[in-house]
């Protein structure tokens, strides 16, 4: 027993006596969680953390593709009388000629609307694809969330995303009918949707806690070229949407096969797998790409026992406090979710060239991501989101007053859509960045897939709207004003997390965050002390 007792004692302290055969030097073990070692050693953002990054943030452009490509691919392509008359003008409704009188500009390839004719009394229709994808990427998010935190890490899950993309992206261009291309933009959605949690995931969990909010910005930066890059792809393939699904199905599977080898998996995932010479090996790997190197008496202190580790989800929802902070976050992502894709989506039915109208928009997340990431070095992330909800949705209920014009072109209410677009950008990606610091990382992952879900889910409902908004516009922007200031005031009952230490469990976040805590385990003397 005293022998067993003195083992274990010097696991955790310091080596008396040395290799009595090759008489070394006494050496003190130094135990260190790997958000210490990030700080003290590796270097809190470095050249290592700078091409990690890089590379996880390119695949969010999939992500914005495969999400907003429907912008070109599902729009009501423009019309013209084959023979101009009193009874047929650009000026005549369209649901009221008889077939054979008009005919699409382009040609009926040109959008899935033109070749299924999905328009008058089947307009409706033409919605369900874009709710579909939505839907699926909840249901992805929730299963892709659990598969990035219990069994194949951040890495692996944005691998196989990425190839599920690829894959459903090419089989979306040999759809044979509306109802085949739903199907399989629901398997599109339910692909795409590990991309955008991993990647923030990853990126935010190699960098020290002064530069999680400009990392996390980061991918949303890619996100906005994806989106931006979208008009480059569908002009030249305007005859054919079918090219440009081909197209934008070869960009995540290059990626895939050609860069992700260079990215490492997160260090934190492995501690808590119990994996910690592997999470030793990348931590070394990312010193030494910043010109340091890891003491060699370092060890990892793992806070978690890892035969528990894969139900870590379920204690998400078992426990008290991260239970309520989930169920704000993802009210707050619906409201988030419902503007920001609502209003992309909605591009369609201004009275402006549709190129132009997205490029504009796009362009608007810009000065929406730099804004962001300067105001996230100074300012609370609770405030910023609020603030940024409320200023989308007054700008968004401001828009009614020029709604009701009927000039051709409305500047005012493509400004005042451009600057709530903008704010909602902001508001889109803070909420993202905010969550992946409320919560540990036995549950991170999770956690940002759930509020994920929601903002699909807001997403999913946005394409009716966006019918609605053509029948009456006022109505349509009341609602997104509404949900925008609701999900900005919720917040009031968050923490703040700016320069918060990312915990490792639920249990060690309950025991320094939450004062006189019993939920997980009963409370300690010298915990209680401490709070």
């Amino acid at each position: 027993m005293e022998e067993v007792h003195q083992a274990e004692v010097m696991e955790v302290a310091e080596v008396e006596n040395g290799d009595e055969e090759g008489g070394g030097p006494t050496e003190t073990t130094v135990d260190l969680t790997v958000n210490e070692i990030i700080e003290q050693h590796v270097g809190s953002f470095g050249l290592s953390q700078f091409l990690q990054v890089f590379l996880v943030s390119l695949a969010w452009m999939f992500d914005a593709q495969s999400t907003l490509v429907t912008i070109f691919t599902d729009a009501q392509p423009a019309w013209k009388c084959k023979v101009a008359s009193s009874s047929c003008s650009s000026s005549t409704s369209l649901c009221g000629l008889e077939p054979g009188r008009w005919e699409w500009i382009g040609g009926y390839k040109t959008s899935t609307v033109a070749e299924w004719n999905l328009i008058c009394s089947h307009k409706f229709i033409a919605s369900v694809p874009s709710s579909m994808f939505f839907i699926g990427s909840i249901f992805g998010s929730l299963s892709q969330g659990q598969l990035a935190d219990a069994y194949l890490g951040r890495k692996k899950t944005i691998v196989l995303s990425c190839l599920l993309t690829a894959i459903t992206s090419f089989l979306i261009s040999f759809s044979p009918n509306v109802w085949v291309y739903t199907f399989l933009r629901f398997t599109n959605g339910f692909a795409k949707s590990g991309i955008g949690i991993c990647c923030l995931v990853l990126s935010t969990e190699v960098v020290g806690r002064r530069w999680r909010g400009q990392v996390g910005n980061c991918g949303f930066l890619f996100f906005t070229i994806g989106f931006l890059s979208l008009p480059l792809v569908a002009y030249p393939s305007r005859g054919s949407w079918r090219n440009i699904y081909r197209i934008i199905s070869s960009l995540p599977l290059a990626y895939s096969i050609f860069l992700t080898p260079f990215i490492s998996e997160s260090p934190r995932w492995l501690t808590i797998k119990g994996r910690t010479d592997e999470a030793m090996k990348v931590l070394n790997k990312l010193a030494k790409l910043n010109g340091r190197s890891l003491p060699k008496n370092l060890t990892i202190i793992n806070p978690m026992d890892t035969t528990s580790s894969t139900n870590s989800t379920k204690k998400l929802w078992s426990v008290r406090w991260a239970a309520k902070r989930m169920i704000i976050i993802m009210v707050a992502g619906f409201g988030v979710g419902f503007v920001y894709y609502g209003v992309q989506l909605n591009e369609g039915n201004l009275n402006f060239n549709l190129y132009l109208t997205v490029v504009v928009n796009a362009l608007m997340e810009f000065p929406a991501v730099i804004v962001g990431s300067v105001l996230l070095r100074s300012t609370n992330r609770r405030l910023l989101f609020s603030l940024s909800s409320v200023i989308a949705g007054v700008s968004s209920i401001l828009c009614i007053l020029f709604a009701k014009k009927k000039s051709e072109h409305s500047w005012g209410q493509l400004g005042l859509e451009a600057v709530g677009f903008m704010v909602a950008s902001i508001s889109y990606d803070i909420l993202f960045i905010y969550c992946a610091e409320l919560f540990p990382t036995n549950v991170r992952n999770f956690a940002v897939s759930l509020l994920g879900q929601t903002l699909m889910l807001g997403g999913a409902v946005a394409p009716l709207l966006v019918v609605l908004g053509r029948l009456s516009p006022a109505l349509s922007f009341v609602l997104f004003g509404v949900f925008a200031i609701f999900s900005g005031i919720l917040t009031v009952w968050l923490p703040e997390t700016k320069n918060v230490p990312l915990y490792e469990t639920l249990e060690e976040q309950e025991k320094e965050e939450i004062p006189g805590s019993h939920s997980i385990e009963a409370a300690r003397p010298d915990t209680l002390e401490n709070n």
